[in-house]
């Protein structure tokens, strides 16, 4: 029987112990079916740093979830072991060395078919677990809800930085180019070429436009057919919101997501085979009454849901 996050009956939400949700400890259980694993490193962004604060924040701004999902019908915390393995000790100093400890670290967490949802931390952190990953898996299909494309070359000279982790995993062989899409994007670009080298990469892009033009269902249809059958990576850069939904990030664009909006498209992920997510770009030193931190650790919750979703309905998992 999986243990759950500490009972809002005795302990009020206010207090408890510090980790998501106020779930146990990844040394407090035998083994966990997800870890939420904090990843507090920003030495890769290009912009206003402050994403290494983010795992923590998220967590504070999750003590109010509740232990069922009313849309989805699951107990995410009932259907699954989660648990928190609290946060990675990665040097600021040293991207190509914190890159190493995250692939290191997210191969010793999944040794045994447990699946990861990482808070970042700056999206440089999604090519080390997207390593971690396609060594499971093969090449994964890649979901990846952003404003920008992250699939651009060096900055200053640096090959790898948090506007370039699509690429690099695209070109190490790590993404099925056959089902990565982006979701959220908008604003300006360096060139038109832009586009063209990430639609070479293998991306197909579902700029935020579509959300009103379109609608939400064909976004969800659009979304699915692209995926396909097969593992898929999830990665949200809580940039992807609007900055009236998420202030507190280092890139901020206007004219993004609502916060309902993206839960919604997360929610219809349901079925989908999820090997590993990320939550990443939340910086709270830009944030005011947890309004982002709020929205970060909803987006968690909703990955958790679908997870424990897919675990009841039998979709494949990692742990078989």
């Amino acid at each position: 029987m999986p243990i759950g996050p500490v009972d809002a009956g005795t302990v009020p939400r206010f207090a408890g112990p510090p980790t998501f949700a106020r779930l146990p400890r990844l040394d407090e259980v035998e083994r966990a079916d997800v870890v939420v694993l904090g990843l507090p490193f920003d030495s890769g962004v290009t912009y206003r740093p402050g994403a290494r604060f983010g795992p923590a924040h998220v967590r504070a701004s999750s003590k109010l979830l509740r232990p069922y999902h009313p849309p989805l019908g699951v107990a995410p915390f009932a259907a699954q072991q989660v648990a928190d393995a609290g946060d990675l000790g990665l040097t600021p100093f040293d991207i190509a060395e914190a890159v190493r400890t995250v692939e290191q670290a997210a191969d010793r967490l999944r040794a045994d078919g447990t699946t990861l949802l990482a808070l970042g931390g700056d999206h440089t952190v999604a090519l080390p677990l997207l390593r971690s990953v396609a060594r499971t898996h093969g090449p994964v299909g890649v979901v990846h809800f952003d404003a920008h494309l992250d699939t651009w070359g060096p900055y200053f000279g640096a090959d790898v930085t948090h506007g370039t982790p699509f690429r690099n995993a695209a070109e190490e062989g790590l993404l099925d180019p056959r089902r990565c899409l982006h979701v959220g994007i908008r604003g300006s670009l360096h060139s038109g070429q832009d586009l063209t080298a990430d639609e070479v990469l293998g991306f197909q892009v579902i700029h935020t436009d579509a959300f009103q033009t379109e609608g939400l269902p064909a976004v969800v249809e659009r979304m699915r057919r692209r995926l396909g059958t097969g593992p898929v990576y999830v990665s949200v850069d809580i940039d992807v919101l609007d900055p009236a939904h998420a202030p507190g990030t280092g890139t901020p664009e206007a004219g993004g997501l609502t916060s309902r909006e993206l839960l919604h498209v997360l929610r219809a992920l349901a079925g989908v085979d999820v090997v590993g997510a990320d939550v990443v770009e939340v910086a709270p030193a830009y944030d005011h009454a947890e309004i982002t931190g709020i929205a970060a650790a909803h987006i968690a919750y909703e990955l958790l849901s679908v997870l424990a979703a897919n675990r009841s309905e039998g979709t494949p998992h990692p742990s078989g």
